[in-house]
């Protein structure tokens, strides 16, 4: 007997990151997307904006109506900008519906600290209290049948997913911690603005947000939760000519002498049965390509004997493992499903 599929409405599809969702969705066994939302574009095809999707959502954008939505979807992703789900989320959970957000408005714990490193107001203690972050490798146990879920951010994902372990495991002195990051312009969004202009952005290499990323107090609230108090870290990103992907080159001093072997080891014992992080062997190091299109996060290492410091490379494809893919995860593993549903893409390659 066939299984009823659940049924998914995206707000923000016109976003990278909602349009990455129906990308996703539309190969997913056990999902079909009802309802494409936009507030900007209500009634207009999406076809309109992107062609290629014009034979996988026929229907014309929605309105942000929840309880039209409600009538159409069991699950909504929020695609929206930072500041918008504050609103959206609680009145669609007053709905009944599962709510996965993929914005920056539930992952901080504190209201005041995304008051001050966000710009905006925060959502209600309650609301925040009620997401889970959905941290898919870490904190995958906590989301399971969970009715609200923060998605990660896509710098989030590569540092943590880089650095927990070993901060876990107390080889590292969390402090010394320096993360060098570098993401595509896709993870910007499609709206114009200078700082991604064509001209500005070919053939350049700039840092920008120096000491000041919204990004920088989630990475430390994850890595506070391995380490067991909390943790200072410098993060610089930075802007390079190129779609998709994210390179996180972490830092850290070792508190002991370890090989490359042993953090291999270390490592993969940490991710067993975690189909989505790739450890590579000693003396290999992963790229932006090799994780392209697919939901992977790839790990390599080296250990400086020199120094007694260890260099963690971690590489993922911002729009889906950073974005798109993990929502999609954090509902697999809230339903009960396997983690890799609707997500075992080969890297697109070259």
């Amino acid at each position: 007997m066939n299984q009823a599929k659940l049924r998914a409405a995206i707000v923000g599809s016109t976003g990278y990151g909602g349009v990455e969702l129906i990308r996703l969705l539309a190969a997913h066994p056990r999902v079909t997307i009802t309802s494409v939302v936009s507030s900007s574009s209500a009634g207009a095809p999406i076809a309109e904006g992107y062609p290629h999707l014009s034979e996988i959502v026929t229907d014309t954008l929605d309105a942000v109506d929840p309880a039209l939505i409600r009538s159409k979807a069991d699950v909504v992703f929020l695609a929206t900008p930072h500041g918008v789900s504050t609103k959206l989320a609680p009145m669609f959970l007053a709905e009944g519906l599962r709510v996965i957000d993929l914005s920056g408005d539930f992952r901080l714990q504190d209201p005041e600290t995304y008051r001050a490193w966000y710009g905006k107001d925060p959502a209600a203690k309650e609301d925040i209290e009620r997401a889970v972050y959905g941290l898919c490798e870490v904190f995958g146990q906590d989301v399971l049948d969970q009715p609200f879920i923060s998605n990660p951010g896509c710098y989030p994902t590569a540092a943590t997913l880089g650095l927990y372990p070993v901060v876990q495991a107390g080889w590292i002195d969390p402090a010394s911690i320096v993360i060098d990051a570098k993401s595509g312009v896709s993870g910007a969004g499609r709206g114009l603005s200078l700082g991604t202009h064509f001209s500005e952005i070919n053939e350049n290499f700039k840092a920008y947000k120096l000491n000041v990323h919204q990004h920088t107090p989630e990475i430390e609230q994850v890595l506070a939760r391995a380490a067991g108090h909390p943790v200072t870290v410098t993060f610089t990103p930075h802007l390079v000519p190129m779609t998709r992907g994210i390179m996180c080159t972490s830092y850290a001093s070792l508190r002991e002498m370890r090989s490359d072997e042993e953090m291999v080891e270390l490592y993969r014992q940490f991710y067993e049965g975690r189909p989505f992080v790739r450890v590579r062997p000693a003396g290999q190091w992963p790229a932006t390509k090799e994780v392209w299109g697919s939901n992977y996060c790839d790990i390599g290492f080296s250990v400086d004997k020199r120094t007694r410091r260890v260099t963690i490379v971690s590489v993922l494809d911002n729009l889906v493992k950073g974005a798109a893919g993990q929502a999609i995860q954090n509902l697999n593993l809230s339903m009960g499903w396997d983690e890799s549903l609707g997500l075992a893409f080969t890297p697109a390659y070259p």
